[in-house]
């Protein structure tokens, strides 16, 4: 589950509070294919009272053996593998507004890098279909994170940058900044902290606390 707490910057210096769930379940099929479904909250695009649901399907090649080591203790086995496709489906809903019919395909390389650092660089595209008309737009997204132990116990801070290329603006009209770190609990339970600072030209600046648990 995710629970995210969002501070919005307006022109007027005023702020908002806001409580964003999340929910994700996953099933592997195969070693190498596996499904899950999300269901959240969705501010993403700026849109209040927005919420997405829908399924997704993962392949991944077999796991290298360099990035087995790096991701020991990372609960996630996809960052095990080299490259990771996903294809998925999302239906967005909000009040007032009609439904947005998403396709979501996304690949995801994994690279080892010295001192046990991981690189991660996810290309997503959002394919939008919305009372008949189409939009699109792409996301990069460059995450650099490392496992660290404080005696037995490892958890893995990480950085990110996200810049988003949109049909509208036909330009990099977006960037998202984050940080955060995920705390293993448990054999199947993660614990996701973020912090975040999103740029757009709607909304200007927009800074987040993200909670995460997720299995």
């Amino acid at each position: 589950m995710v629970l995210v707490l969002t501070a919005m910057g307006t022109p007027v210096f005023a702020q908002s509070v806001e409580f964003l769930p999340e929910v994700d379940a996953w099933f592997k099929l195969s070693s190498l294919i596996r499904t899950y479904a999300g269901a959240k909250d969705d501010r993403d695009a700026g849109v209040q009272d927005q919420f997405s649901i829908g399924p997704s399907l993962q392949f991944y090649c077999k796991p290298l053996v360099k990035l087995k080591n790096i991701t020991a203790f990372d609960l996630d086995d996809a960052k095990a593998r080299t490259l990771v496709l996903d294809v998925g489906y999302r239906s967005l809903t909000a009040p007032q507004t009609p439904q947005i019919n998403r396709m979501q395909p996304m690949f995801t390389a994994h690279f080892p890098l010295k001192a046990g650092f991981l690189l991660v660089d996810r290309n997503r595209a959002d394919l939008d279909w919305q009372s008949g008309g189409f939009t699109w737009r792409n996301r990069n997204k460059a995450t650099i994170e490392r496992t660290v132990a404080i005696f037995s116990y490892h958890f893995i801070p990480y950085v990110a940058a996200e810049p988003y290329h949109t049909q509208q603006y036909e330009k990099w009209s977006t960037t998202a900044l984050y940080a955060g770190a995920l705390f293993p609990t448990g054999k199947h339970l993660n614990l996701v902290v973020t912090t975040n600072m999103k740029t757009t030209p709607e909304r200007g600046r927009i800074n987040s606390v993200t909670i995460l648990d997720s299995q």
